[in-house]
């Protein structure tokens, strides 16, 4: 079930991305499907958790096709679902090698995976995907907002999710004795 929630909120963060224009937030600039992809660390975390890291390079695999093929269904040109491709396997990649080599809590490292992959996955594709090097729908200006924009939404969802983490962990090991 993981899974298949993990692949749902993938799809889902590309075609709210795609179908609705960004949360301006004062000067942040924030696409709608990034409240998704602070989820999507978290869930990646999760099928790791249930099926070892190397299945889960194989369910990220699966993951990244069907990001593709929804950014080719939704019109996306080659360069934006080239950018998304490689911000997504960076920080997938990224989230699953920080997450296994922790010797933390689980919910502290969902925290620390997740807060060092947004920040690579916030960066990576507003650079290579938005600015004046990629499909330039950034000027040089703007990329440090969209940036922190997109860090700043998936972080607070990465707390919040660790925050209820750690409470039910705590209450089940209260309970527990």
């Amino acid at each position: 079930m993981n899974i298949l929630f993990y692949l749902l909120v993938i799809v889902t963060a590309n075609v709210v991305t795609a179908s609705t224009m960004p949360l301006v937030a004062g000067k942040l600039i924030i696409p709608y499907g990034t409240f998704f992809i602070g989820l999507t660390f978290i869930l990646r975390d999760l099928v790791q958790r249930k099926v070892g890291k190397k299945k889960t390079y194989g369910v990220i695999a699966i993951a990244l096709l069907a990001s593709a093929l929804t950014s080719y269904l939704l019109g996306d040109t080659l360069y934006i679902a080239a950018a998304s491709a490689l911000t997504f396997v960076l920080s997938e990649s990224i989230d699953t090698e920080i997450y296994s080599r922790m010797n933390a809590p689980f919910y502290k490292r969902v925290l620390y995976s997740g807060a060092v992959s947004s920040l690579v996955d916030s960066t990576i594709f507003v650079i290579v995907g938005l600015s004046p090097i990629g499909a330039g729908f950034l000027s040089w200006d703007l990329v440090p907002y969209a940036i922190l924009g997109q860090y700043l939404v998936k972080l607070l969802i990465q707390v919040f999710i660790s925050m209820i983490m750690r409470k039910q962990n705590t209450f089940k090991e209260l309970t527990s004795n």
